[in-house]
């Protein structure tokens, strides 16, 4: 997301998203680590299994909080744009590739790419919105 770091909302964005990515680069660390080297079972591969993915999900509630944060209602409205244009295009890819899987045999994507799929299509659609209002 391509945000203001000059205000003070940006500023808090970024430290908060900042500190989630640390944390998920070390969820992430320690579960494919732990997989590979301690082989755990049980309520444990669950544990580690989901560990990784609670700071992706924290970093949806840091963009709500931005958005919540800044008083500029343009950069509000380029953001809320650019976040429904991306979950459209996710969503309509998701859903496409979901029959392509079902009828033609499609090869099986995990659905943690869904995720990857959101983000990319927001951030490219965040340009395109922000010159059709210049």
């Amino acid at each position: 997301m391509i945000c203001a770091p000059n205000t003070k909302a940006g500023r808090r964005y970024n430290r908060r998203l900042a500190i989630t990515m640390l944390f998920y680069l070390a969820f992430m660390f320690l579960a494919q680590w732990s997989f590979h080297h301690l082989h755990p079972t049980g309520f444990i591969v669950y544990l580690l299994a989901v560990l990784p993915a609670l700071p992706l999900v924290a970093s949806l509630a840091v963009v709500g909080l931005y958005i919540a944060d800044e008083t500029d209602e343009f950069e509000r409205t380029i953001l809320v744009q650019s976040m429904l244009w991306g979950l459209g295009a996710t969503l309509s890819v998701a859903t496409v590739w979901g029959f392509l899987e079902d009828f033609a045999r499609a090869r099986h994507l995990s659905s943690f790419y869904i995720f990857v799929l959101f983000w990319t299509c927001m951030g490219i659609s965040q340009p395109f919105i922000r010159q059709r209002y210049q």
